[in-house]
């Protein structure tokens, strides 16, 4: 006699059952070991694709061709600032149950509500022209099509991605950390090509150092591409779809469990953009103007390293461009839905938000509107690093959960060096 279909397996996926399948399992104490840990991976792997986005390339690759390695330490910084709010976000969710923005809208007021949904939306469309943008431009000059082919290329394939949640959390995760490892795959294939000045590389890595008004520049450029405001939301917001606690003791093991994806993936996601820096200094030396044009830069590697690793470049680029614009997609739907309360279908948002990158593309240098679309997620970062902070520490928010007074003085003095660091670009900029 066949056994009778699961239709609630069939609409979720297969490896969406197993995976929740295998989660519980892990909750109940059957799975131990990295069999335990497995099930619970695939938020923080699609939270930092946003950190190794076309807006990294660009950033990075300007600041090794001009700087060398001096701007590591801003590397090294920005990435370990952004595991703390990352962890941060996860926990949010997986001890409420609700993801940032729909806190945000319970526990503040209105107006306040409404200028971080404007903001979020501005830095939501910021950051996907940086996105769209490489992963359109990599599709071009790998495929040697026009630019404009690129983009439709991309918008296509990212909409085809997206079509994947429709079978449940799993197919899309398996797809995004697929794009991951290419990219990091890319940068390290870059590396043994050409092997940096490693003693340098570490010294810089450690000592901070901040020379002229184009550093600062691309300090904060830096750090707006490595702390995306969208993944703070978003973060919390994937948590709500997989395995829910049912009570403190299995809520403690979810943290436990996320803290070390976090550590993992966005550690993974610090080291590729350290690659990054150091791949360019080390390929385009150290110079008053740099490298300002991913298309240069890729031209430039050719002769450099050969026509292998400037293809490497690029499909590194396109993975980066393609799985970035499919998590920004999401991060959009996070942040409507929580702050507004209602959403839009997926390819409606895909649409609006790829117009702003379609007039860019055609207007103006990609590799300036990537580091200025960068500038602009660094000014709105603070909105939702404050707010992490704030509800964080409220007992009334997370209970027993509340933040600890070190992991407080730590956000805080980030969210404070952040807003000092815009203060001071803005400042350059006027006088």
């Amino acid at each position: 006699m066949t056994p009778p279909v699961n239709e609630s397996a069939i609409s979720l996926g297969l490896t969406t059952l197993q995976t929740e399948l295998a989660a519980r399992d892990a909750l109940d104490g059957r799975r131990k070991g990295l069999r335990a840990f497995l099930p619970f991976a695939g938020p923080a792997i699609i939270a930092s694709v946003g950190y190794m986005d076309p807006g990294n390339f660009a950033t990075n690759i300007q600041a090794g061709s001009t700087y060398g390695y001096e701007l590591l330490w801003v590397v090294l910084a920005a990435s370990l600032v952004a595991m703390l709010f990352q962890a941060m976000s996860a926990k949010l969710g997986i001890v409420t149950g609700r993801n940032l923005a729909e806190l945000c809208r319970e526990q503040f007021s209105g107006p306040v509500v409404i200028g971080m949904w404007i903001a979020s939306e501005i830095a939501a469309m910021a950051t996907d022209i940086a996105e769209f943008l490489g992963g359109a431009l990599g599709v071009s000059l790998l495929f040697h099509v026009s630019l404009l082919c690129g983009l439709t290329v991309t918008g296509v394939v990212t909409f085809a991605i997206l079509q994947l949640d429709k079978r449940g959390f799993r197919p899309l995760e398996l797809v995004i950390a697929g794009l991951v490892g290419v990219i990091g795959l890319s940068y390290l294939c870059e590396l043994v090509v050409a092997p940096p000045d490693w003693r340098a590389a570490l010294f810089h890595t450690l000592v901070p150092e901040l020379h002229g008004r184009t550093a600062v520049t691309l300090a904060v450029g830096i750090v707006g591409a490595t702390i995306m405001p969208h993944t703070l939301y978003l973060h919390s917001g994937l948590t709500q779809s997989r395995t829910a606690a049912r009570n403190d003791h299995e809520r403690r093991s979810l943290l436990r469990f996320s803290n070390r994806e976090v550590a993992l993936a966005l550690g993974f996601a610090g080291l590729v953009n350290l690659a990054m820096v150091m791949m360019s200094s080390s390929v385009f030396g150290k110079s008053t103007s740099g490298v300002t044009d991913l298309g240069v830069a890729y031209h430039a590697l050719i002769p450099a390293l050969g026509i292998g690793a400037a293809g490497v470049f690029l499909v590194g680029l396109m993975a980066s461009g393609i799985s970035s614009s499919v998590v920004g997609t999401m991060a959009g739907q996070v942040i409507m839905q929580g702050f507004v309360g209602f959403t839009i279908p997926v390819w409606a948002r895909r649409l609006i938000t790829m117009v702003p990158a379609f007039i860019v593309a055609l207007s103006f240098n990609t590799m300036t509107a990537m580091i200025l679309s960068q500038l602009v997620l660094s000014f709105v970062l603070p909105l939702p690093m404050a707010a992490l902070v704030v509800l964080s520490s409220r007992k009334s928010v997370m209970g027993d959960f509340v933040t600890g007074k070190g992991t407080a003085f730590a956000a805080i003095a980030a969210t404070v060096l952040i807003v000092l660091l815009n203060i001071v670009l803005i400042r350059q900029m006027l006088l």
